[in-house]
């Protein structure tokens, strides 16, 4: 079974985005120490151009072979050209009521049941899913998340867009793993109790 992990960047406060969802913010902590962790632990999460930039576009993939989006998280790319973000990938997914077709053959996109087609992927053979983003996709997909790796960034922006939309519920966890850097973020790992 594979696991579905919501690999996620946030602000002290907990916030993913501004209210208008633009995540700009967040490239401004990037620093050379967190970038080397990134490229060697996650470097499938690193756009493909990223990758090209970066120098580790042969870099293999070592958690995740899937990406699973939201439409608003796919949509500043699309804007700029970028059809196929992570065309490393073995899989690209797009969740989106108003995409009709993809934009590109690499990308497949979900607009029905959502929560059948996440529990097909995962019953799939491969690498885990990456819940790449957004709040609305976190909030329907609560209850299949197995994992969440929070990237947290030193910035408190007081209001934006919440990691999930799901509501209030507790939902109890088990920490697995806490990395700091120098640049004051913190990359913190939890497991899902069932």
């Amino acid at each position: 079974m594979r696991k579905l992990t919501y690999f996620i960047a946030t602000s002290v406060d907990g916030f993913i985005g501004a209210p208008d969802g633009d995540a700009d913010f967040i490239y401004s902590h990037l620093d050379g120490e967190f970038i080397d962790f990134l490229k060697a632990e996650y470097p499938e999460t690193i756009s493909t151009p990223g990758r090209v930039r970066l120098g580790i576009e042969d870099a293999g993939p070592k958690h995740f072979d899937t990406v699973l989006m939201g439409r608003g998280t796919y949509g500043p790319g699309l804007e700029l050209g970028l059809t196929s973000p992570y065309g490393h990938m073995r899989e690209q997914y797009v969740v989106s009521r108003s995409l009709t077709t993809s934009p590109d053959p690499a990308v497949r996109l979900i607009g029905g049941d959502l929560v059948a087609e996440v529990r097909e992927l995962k019953a799939g053979d491969g690498l885990g899913i990456w819940l790449c983003g957004g709040a609305d996709l976190a909030g329907q997909l609560i209850d299949e998340i197995d994992e969440f790796v929070v990237k947290t960034y030193p910035v408190l922006v007081g209001t934006g867009m919440p990691m999930s939309r799901a509501g209030f519920g507790a939902r109890p966890l088990e920490l697995t793993g806490v990395e700091t850097f120098g640049g004051g973020q913190v990359v913190t790992s939890y497991a899902v109790k069932r």
